[in-house]
């Protein structure tokens, strides 16, 4: 069973206005948009969008997953 107190929790509210999702986003578009911007080449564009989107995925997803998986653990103990 789930402690209330889980609900409240958001590790977003941890991070400065730099490190939000919305400027993570945001950042990675501006610079897969510059890459197509400046040399219309797909195959480079998608070079630079790999480890952005990588990125993305591991920030977004995959880090405030594991905070909140430690964030419970630490309050069930």
């Amino acid at each position: 069973m789930k402690n209330q107190n889980t609900s409240n929790f958001n590790v977003w509210n941890y991070k400065p206005w730099w490190c939000q999702p919305w400027s993570i986003i945001l950042t990675g578009i501006t610079i897969i948009g510059i890459s197509w911007l400046l040399f219309h080449i797909v195959w480079l564009s998608v070079i630079v969008a790999m480890p952005i989107i990588l990125w993305w995925i591991y920030f977004l997803v995959l880090y405030p997953r594991m905070v909140q998986k430690m964030y419970d653990s630490g309050i069930n103990s």
